[in-house]
């Protein structure tokens, strides 16, 4: 079987590593989405275990579509049958890229039509109920060429379950989880973020601490497709919950307003890391290390000046954030994401590495500082 696990731009290689390290092959990657082979029960696996992928789905094929003809006619061929019932629900929805065939609403109806012709000649009916289990078709169109799936997920796999409620300018769990493996976390180097917001940066460190599956405490669409019985499902996050570890490090978050404190330790306890990642009230301006002769690494996500107060702002922060950091723990990695081009100035060094990632559709740099300041 063919699936497709989707990232944020910038994430296809962590992904990837995260596909091999379960064991499967890997045979396309292009800009947000890697396709792989493996078996059915992988879609259990990729779903619970994935810690940077958006969502996984499964591929039914890939052909070239230079008219709503050819879509429909590409479309039609595929095995709609082998995945939907007669009174399942299929809705369509998809994009299309750099490709002839741009009206998404077009491709919309092209497709659904075609899928409804497929199924009716298996099922010898023409008007399909779509009142049982919804199977969510996905199209992507790119350089001509189209791709039909069927999404497993359901809701993001962004949503771990953990924060119903998010601060002003929330980080998607996703990236901070890739912000976290970015950072190579060591045994008994603590983490601290001391811009915390609501804790997700330290919660996906403690998450990883722990070897804590991501999605082990939530549902997926793909539990009522008929290809995948609930006890694949179960056997998946009973291994999950059997290779839980205790931490070797500990993990640290501070943010200057307490309502985000309150917040953060409330969302600790949803994910079930209290017992290893701590909060406190603290200005990030007057950081010290919360263990004295720590060795440490900061990871955090400071205010943009785009979403959260204004640009002026935050380059003041950036500034009294650098030069603290700079006088209390300077032989500390650090791993800064922002939107600032200028970041860099006012934190007063330059990084060691910058990489580009994406904070939803905010293009961001992942400002990496591996020596210390000279």
């Amino acid at each position: 079987m063919l699936l497709v696990a989707t990232c944020l731009f910038g994430l296809e290689g962590l992904l990837g590593e995260e596909i091999d390290s379960l064991g499967y092959k890997r045979i396309e990657t292009i800009d947000g989405r890697v396709t792989f082979e493996a078996p059915v029960d992988a879609i259990a696996r990729c779903n619970i275990q994935l810690r940077t992928a958006e969502r996984v789905l499964i591929k039914l094929g890939s052909f070239k579509a230079f008219s709503f003809d050819d879509l429909f006619e590409g479309t039609k061929r595929l095995p709609w049958a082998d995945f939907i019932g007669k009174n399942d629900a299929f809705p369509v929805k998809g994009h299309s890229i750099r490709s002839k065939l741009f009206s998404i609403p077009d491709c919309q109806k092209i497709i659904k039509k075609a899928v409804v012709d497929s199924l009716s000649a298996k099922y010898n009916i023409r008007i399909f109920p779509e009142t049982g289990v919804k199977y969510q078709i996905e199209f992507f169109i790119l350089n001509d060429v189209a791709t039909l799936m069927i999404d497993t997920t359901g809701n993001g796999l962004h949503k771990r379950g953990y924060r119903a409620v998010a601060g002003a300018a929330p980080l998607r769990e996703t990236l901070a989880a890739a912000m976290v493996k970015l950072s190579r976390m060591r045994d008994n180097v603590i983490i601290c973020d001391p811009l915390c917001g609501s804790g997700t940066i330290a919660i996906e460190a403690a998450l990883q601490a722990c070897n804590i599956a991501p999605g082990v405490n939530r549902r997926f669409a793909a539990e009522e497709f008929k290809l995948l019985n609930a006890s694949a499902w179960t056997s998946e996050r009973e291994a999950a919950r059997a290779a839980v570890r205790e931490p070797l490090t500990r993990i640290y978050g501070s943010d200057i307003d307490p309502a985000m404190v309150e917040l953060a330790n409330e969302n600790a306890r949803k994910a079930r890391v209290s017992h290893c990642v701590e909060f406190k009230l603290a200005d990030a301006r007057e950081f010290v290390s919360p263990v004295e002769g720590a060795r440490g690494t900061i990871i955090t996500n400071p205010p943009y000046g785009e979403r959260l107060g204004d640009l002026t702002q935050a380059r003041d922060l950036a500034k009294a954030l650098g030069k603290r950091l700079s006088d209390t723990v300077p032989s500390w990695q650090m791993y800064i994401i922002t939107s600032d081009e200028l970041f860099e100035r006012y934190f007063g060094r330059r990084s060691d590495k910058r990489r580009v990632l994406y904070n939803g559709m905010i293009k961001c740099n992942l400002y990496q500082f591996f020596k210390p300041k000279k």
